[in-house]
């Protein structure tokens, strides 16, 4: 991806190394689920695993963390000497930039630009407390998308999804969570799940997240057209991140077989399915997964 010299964000909230008060997260996230919040029945490192995937919902899996005591927090390295920090804010960036001129074209609306927040181990946020295995989340609540950017380092070594622009998608499906809280969307679907039975409140969180797959596409295709920030290799590179995290690979990983029911971000085939129809021509209307007979 090509990222170096251009706009930073200025949305950034680097909490790393700024500690909990002592607050230690243990495996799993540190969180307690309660009933229904675990996945098929699945043992704690499958939830831990199920824990990781992109746009948990903070509202399912942040609002029961425990506190404890923890290790003293490390030095934020400065601004300059930290390349990681710059490519986030660069990536933020280019989507404000895309989905500013989208709003106002295609919504007609005005777009509000999210903070992007920084931490390491845990963080506190509007919709809880979370440690670093929850993954990057987005919290309605406050409008602020969270990354440990030592998940990074996982997608490339425990979900075998390496380079930018992977790391890039991460980033662009977070950011369409907000875009979907703007449009009213997000708050429908939270509205709409309390309403239904279990397996099709999952079904309904499988289309949110689908949608938030083919925003990052439409982001992708509309960054591409004017900054040409593709380079060969870098649209794989997403397609097997969104395949490295579908419900389907990661339960077959974990557990062996799939349950269909207890899906709620989509299988692999649908990740990248969406995320490639975004990427298609970059129209909000094509992402309506919530019309959509088949996913």
């Amino acid at each position: 991806m090509k990222w170096f010299g251009r706009r930073e964000s200025s949305n950034i909230e680097d909490r790393r190394g700024s500690g909990l008060g002592g607050m230690r997260f243990p495996i799993g996230g540190g969180r307690r689920l309660g009933r229904g919040a675990g996945v098929g029945g699945i043992g704690i490192v499958a939830v831990i695993v199920i824990g990781m995937l992109l746009g948990v919902d903070p509202g399912q899996i942040l609002s029961s963390i425990e506190q404890q005591g923890g290790p003293a927090p490390q030095a934020t390295p400065r601004q300059g000497d930290d390349p990681m920090r710059q490519f986030v804010a660069v990536v933020l960036a280019d989507t404000e930039d895309v989905w500013h001129g989208l709003f106002q074209d295609q919504a007609g609306r005005r777009y509000e630009e999210p903070t992007l927040v920084l931490f390491s181990d845990g963080v506190r946020s509007a919709c809880g407390i979370a440690g670093s295995a929850v993954g990057p989340f987005y919290c309605p609540s406050d409008r602020k998308v969270y990354l440990d950017l030592d998940f990074f380092r996982l997608l490339h070594d425990r979900f075998r999804a390496p380079g930018d622009f992977a790391q890039a998608y991460v980033i662009a499906h977070e950011v369409g969570h907000h875009v979907q809280t703007l449009l009213g969307i997000s708050q429908k679907v939270h509205q709409a799940r309390g309403r239904l039975p279990q397996a099709e409140a999952n079904a309904l969180s499988v289309r949110q997240e689908l949608q938030a797959d083919c925003f990052a596409g439409v982001w992708a295709f509309h960054a591409e057209r004017t900054k040409s920030i593709l380079e060969t290799g870098d649209v794989d590179e997403a397609l097997r991140a969104a395949s490295a995290i579908g419900d389907d690979t990661l339960q077959r990983q974990t557990q062996g077989h799939v349950v269909p029911d207890s899906f709620t971000h989509g299988t692999s085939a649908q990740r990248q399915r969406w995320f490639r129809r975004g990427l298609k021509d970059g129209h909000l209307t094509d992402c309506d997964t919530f019309s959509a007979g088949t996913l």
